[in-house]
This record gives structure tokens, sequence and C-alpha cells, in this order.
């Protein structure tokens, strides 16, 4: 019984060591910024933002798949492969008709060697000033006063 649980526990071992070994030409997926702060914007303003990154790897960097924390961060990002040493964005438009501080986030799945990458916004929406109206004169029609 000792020998079967020891060579379970080798085969697990061994199964968990050869999932860790890195492909060392792998794509890497670097960021210029992480975070992007929209600092205080008004509400309905634009709420589109870019991540620039590089593919600082050796492989082609291929994103499978872009998921905003919520509904209000929706993700757009590159569909066809970036090459070793190639630049590209990833732009985010945030809903800036909801008022108040966020600080939400888009999950980056790709082939890199950090398979899962987060990104972030960040910023504070105020409430759009009100608007004003001036009431409209309204003046007396000179044919209303000529027909009486």
């Amino acid at each position: 019984m000792k020998k079967l649980l020891l060579a379970i526990s080798f085969i697990a071992l061994g199964t968990f060591a050869f999932a860790q070994e890195s492909n060392p030409n792998a794509p890497i997926i670097t960021f210029e910024s992480e975070v992007v702060d929209y600092g205080t914007i008004n509400q309905g303003a634009d709420g589109k933002r870019e991540f620039k990154f590089t593919n600082t790897g050796k492989e082609p960097l291929i994103i499978t798949n872009c998921q905003g924390s919520c509904g209000c961060t929706v993700p757009n990002c590159p569909k066809e492969p970036i090459a070793p040493g190639e630049s590209a964005v990833i732009k985010v438009k945030y809903d800036t008709k909801r008022v108040g501080a966020f600080n939400k986030s888009v999950t980056v799945n790709s082939n890199a060697t950090a398979p899962a990458k987060v990104i972030k916004i960040k910023g504070v929406v105020k409430k759009a000033p009100a608007v004003q109206t001036t009431p409209v004169k309204e003046e007396k029609s000179t044919m209303m006063e000529n027909s009486k």
C-alpha cells in the first residue's frame, strides 16, 4: 500500500513539474501601462481608452479572449497574431453614464508566458452640470397688431 501511494505521489509530482515547464521562445505580452487612469471626467464624456502593448517574446502572440469585469467595461482586442517585436492596442470603452468612482478590470487571455493578464481602468465620473435654459421672450407679431 505504501509503495502504491509513493508511486502515485511521484506520478502526480512529475505531471505537475512537467506542466510547469515553459517554452523559452513563448510570446510575452508587455504593456506600456497596466492601469489607465481616466482622472475625473464628466458624466457622458468619451469613455474610450487604449492599452498599448508589445510582444517581447520570440513567437507570435495570439490573444484568444478579452473580458471586462462587468457590462460597463467593454474591451476590443486584436484578432490577428502579433509578431515578435510588434506592438498593438487593446481598446476599452467604459460607460460614463454611471456617476461615481470606478475601478474595473479587463482579463486578457493569450498564448503568452502569463496566459491570463489583468489590466485595469479607474477614475471618477462626476455628474454633468445641469443645462441652463433661458426662457425665450415672445415678441408680439406685427401682423396681429395690424389686424386689429
